[in-house]
């Protein structure tokens, strides 16, 4: 069974934006030629889920091609019916039935990357099998928090967290 993965970065005090979907802190720790894992991440990952603030967000500071590289199904969850663009398809059903779905097929694994409502919803229904988070130095005082009240409780096993020179902190737990 396939597995999804949340790989996501936050500030120290557990925003992953600021208000009005601002993204800009995580320019703090950018740095040329590291990519924190990211690309040996999504080389086993065929399938990306991903809400409708964020991917509008990376499309237009990133480009279509970040997420829809042609070699994987990439689910933008919203609530607006949107065409299909290539292999961008824009989901307005039940995101639990979706991604029980998605781990009963074969393939590889699937790759969350937020927004908070997706990742909420998926917690909510204990669907999350590992967790990579990647810690900003930065209190950024308020925005958008990962994690919101009113989910069951849910045990993690630690496997791993690596330090960076730019401060950033990668934190990686699995759903024990």
């Amino acid at each position: 069974m396939r597995k999804i993965s949340l790989f996501i970065a936050m500030s120290l005090d557990g925003y992953i934006a600021k208000p009005n979907d601002d993204l800009s802190f995580l320019k703090l720790v950018e740095k040329k030629d590291e990519d924190y894992g990211y690309a040996e991440f999504t080389a086993n990952v065929d399938t990306l889920i991903i809400g409708r603030k964020t991917y509008d967000y990376v499309l237009k500071e990133i480009g279509a091609s970040h997420y829809d590289n042609g070699q994987r199904d990439v689910y933008v969850i919203t609530r607006t019916e949107r065409p299909q663009i290539g292999r961008t398809i824009f989901y307005t059903g039940n995101i639990a039935e979706l991604v029980e779905k998605l781990k009963s097929e074969k393939g590889k694994n699937i790759y969350c990357d937020g927004g908070a409502e997706v990742i909420n919803e998926l917690l909510k229904n204990s669907l999350i099998d590992e967790f990579i988070i990647s810690i900003i130095p930065v209190l950024l005082g308020n925005g958008t928090k990962l994690f919101k009240d009113g989910r069951p409780e849910q045990i993690l096993e630690f496997v791993s967290a690596k330090t960076f020179e730019t401060g950033l902190v990668q934190l990686y737990y699995k759903k024990k």
